[in-house]
């Protein structure tokens, strides 16, 4: 069976693509070849570390790629899905043979504020969206209409 290949982006590459992408392999499992990247890739963000290693998911460990370095590879999706903002997806270059291009939006948890734990919380909040959405998707390879 041919795996279905998606790529998950974000600005940073440091949270959201990363928890997205750590579900799909989790959730999806041989099915999919997954991977996740950023406009602007920096480092992995903290919050969202501990927040995926709360549902035991470690992520610790993985990299911040720069989609523009996978897009020069020549690299071919199935599906690539940004799940950052609309102005921030618009910047998301074309990727030759990709069959569907998908949005969905969740807050950065860069931009959280409050306290530690009430910046936890939104975190935490996220990566619940974030699974939901991941089960949802995986939902129309269960049941294709």
């Amino acid at each position: 069976m041919e795996q279905t290949k998606v790529l998950f982006l974000c600005v940073h590459n440091s949270a959201r693509s990363q928890m997205a992408a750590a579900f799909l392999e989790k959730y999806g499992g041989s099915r999919f070849t997954v991977e996740s990247a950023g406009f602007e890739p920096g480092t992995l963000n903290p919050l969202a570390v501990a927040a995926m290693k709360e549902v035991h998911i470690d992520i610790s460990g993985n990299k911040t790629d720069s989609v523009f370095d996978l897009f020069k590879q020549g690299k071919l999706y199935d599906y690539v899905i940004t799940v950052c903002d609309e102005s921030s997806a618009e910047r998301c270059p074309v990727f030759p043979g990709v069959t569907k291009r998908l949005h969905w939006s969740f807050a950065d948890p860069t931009g959280f504020t409050g306290t530690i734990e009430e910046k936890r919380e939104q975190t935490r909040q996220v990566r619940d969206r974030i699974e939901n959405k991941i089960i949802d998707f995986l939902k129309e390879f269960d049941h294709p209409e």
